[in-house]
């Protein structure tokens, strides 16, 4: 039995065996909160560490569909999750899906948590068509692990290194001219760009499409990148921070796989996906 704390929770971790649909796997380890406050009432590691749940079950794969942001406040649906508990070595794609292979982690004394996420070969980025250019140091892991291109479904927003986002927000601000942008929502909401929508009879704006590794691409909805945030002002759903960064250079969140099938095939070292109505 192990206490543990973190923030505002304090709890004990024990070892114990799971039963789950005839398998069963002994000194499986789950953390019990004691004290909680202004948590959720569970959490379910995915990552790479040994005390994940993939990791502990043994997964060969799983996957998730995350339903539109916009059945938050709906507590009679949630989005869907599924285990792949078989132990086949197979290479079978899954119908439908474009896959990119992911990215070897990278190693660097004192910084394990590096060995936890998946990493993405993210080619480029294109806005309207036209290629954003950033520095490639944020898009592939240096030698002291900084920079490269995760995925995390526990990020909301996706974040990109500052150095990295201002040319991408830059061009956004470059092509949409028919409308004003609201920079004070920008202060309030940390959002932005931030464009007045209020006279528009259809809203419009320029394609987001991302290329990765392996030939994959995918345009992303508009409704996955732009978001209203009140008064007629729709704001760009994608953040940025601090001059330097510690850690990955882009982080892909969840409000970008809204309505989005996504396969982690740990089996094969990939990810898959695909566009379709999550319910």
């Amino acid at each position: 039995m192990i206490l543990y704390g973190s923030g505002t929770t304090l709890g004990i971790a024990l070892s114990e065996t799971l039963h789950l649909h005839g398998l069963s796997k002994p000194n499986f380890l789950v953390g019990c909160s004691v004290l909680s406050s202004h948590q959720p009432a569970g959490i379910a590691g995915f990552g790479r560490g040994l005390s994940s749940l993939p990791s502990q079950l043994g997964l060969g794969k799983f996957s998730y569909c995350l339903l539109s942001r916009r059945f938050d406040d709906d507590t009679k649906k949630s989005s869907s999750l599924v285990l792949d508990i078989e132990q086949l070595d197979s290479g079978k794609k899954t119908n439908a899906l474009v896959y990119t292979p992911f990215v070897k982690n990278p190693k660097v004394e004192d910084k394990s948590s590096f060995s936890v996420y998946y990493y993405l070969g993210l080619r480029r980025i294109t806005i309207g068509g036209h290629h954003v250019k950033m520095p490639y140091k944020y898009l592939s892991p240096g030698e002291d692990g900084n920079g490269g291109v995760i995925i995390d479904s526990a990020t909301t927003f996706t974040f990109i290194a500052r150095e990295a986002f201002e040319p991408l927000s830059d061009e956004f601000i470059r092509q949409i001219t028919d409308y004003k942008r609201i920079k004070e929502f920008e202060d309030v909401t940390g959002l932005g760009p931030c464009f007045n929508v209020s006279d528009a009879k259809t809203v419009s704006f320029p394609e987001l499409r991302l290329y990765f590794k392996g030939g994959a691409d995918v345009a992303l909805p508009v409704e996955n990148y732009f978001a209203f945030v009140g008064g007629g002002v729709a704001c760009l759903t994608m953040v940025t921070g601090p001059e330097r960064v510690d850690g990955p250079g882009m982080i892909l969140g969840s409000f970008q796989m809204q309505n989005f099938y996504v396969e982690y095939d740990l089996r094969n070292e990939r990810l898959g996906f695909k566009q379709e109505k999550c319910k």
